[in-house]
């Protein structure tokens, strides 16, 4: 399953993992990513989702029916 949040469509990102040496390695840091499970009302069934630990508060804020939509809207498949 890739790193991706598809409430927030964050991605990995890349950066460098510093040691006290200031010695620099490549590193990659991932979203918090969750399974979820939502029912949506609208289509009559239950919805799973790759969410952020972000993503699960934008749901709590904004309703599961806006964001499925915006989802729906954007055309990825749920």
């Amino acid at each position: 399953m890739a790193a991706y949040c598809q409430v927030t469509q964050t991605r990995p990102m890349f950066g460098h993992a510093v040691s006290h040496a200031q010695n620099k390695t490549k590193r990659r840091f991932n979203p918090n990513i969750q399974k979820k499970t939502y029912f949506v009302p609208s289509l009559k069934r239950n919805v799973t989702l790759s969410l952020s630990a972000r993503g699960i508060k934008v749901i709590d804020v904004r309703g599961i029916e806006a964001v499925v939509a915006e989802i729906r809207a954007r055309g990825e498949k749920i």
